[in-house]
């Protein structure tokens, strides 16, 4: 279901403006999500988020190709807004969160498209199946001071995923022959990163 990420999050690593030519940032949970969207019954879309976002991203300016990331995910804290079908994406059908309450990815490849756009390669892992993923990520070029005195980098980071690649193979049909559930996931990852001190 997710993980444009969270599959994901590992592009922000490229961003190539950082403020020393290698620095260490520490995803700001309070401020990134990781959210999805699927297509329902073939004619509707439904949007979802996932938990809280964790991980680490090395950004290496003198050679962007060196920068790094490593992101988890939790997925008990799942959301769609439905009670009844948020347990139904717990449970085996899909995320099996009980035996899989966390999804991750590690960054192998990162790429400068442009000033603003990266491309990463990575490992997403979820429900203990690891599959290479590329997330296209567009951020903000140039780190920025928040009132406190961190230094700060954003961006939004996306990919598709086959939810069946990953053991959700849940499948209701409908008579015309279409899906209930769609298996390609859109998943996106709003996120801000703090410079370590």
């Amino acid at each position: 279901m997710h993980k444009r990420s969270i599959v994901a999050l590992a592009a922000v690593a490229a961003f190539s403006a950082a403020p020393t030519l290698a620095a260490t940032f520490e995803i700001d949970s309070a401020h990134t999500s990781a959210d999805f969207a699927v297509k329902h019954l073939m004619i509707s879309t439904v949007h979802g988020s996932m938990g809280k976002v964790t991980g680490t991203i090395n950004v290496d300016e003198s050679d962007i190709t060196k920068s790094s990331v490593e992101a988890t995910i939790d997925v008990k804290g799942l959301s769609t807004g439905d009670p009844k079908r948020d347990d139904h994406l717990r449970n085996p059908d899909f995320f099996d969160a009980a035996k899989f309450p966390t999804i991750s990815f590690k960054s192998k490849k990162v790429t400068q498209v442009a000033a603003d756009h990266f491309t990463v390669v990575g490992d997403l892992n979820m429900r203990g199946v690891t599959k290479e993923v590329t997330v296209e990520v567009e951020g903000s070029p140039k780190p920025i001071k928040d009132p406190w005195g961190n230094v700060k980098l954003g961006g939004e980071a996306r990919a598709k995923v086959n939810r069946q690649d990953f053991g959700m193979n849940f499948s209701a049909t409908l008579d015309s022959g279409g899906l209930v559930v769609a298996n390609e996931v859109d998943v996106t990852i709003n996120l801000e990163v703090t410079q370590k001190k």
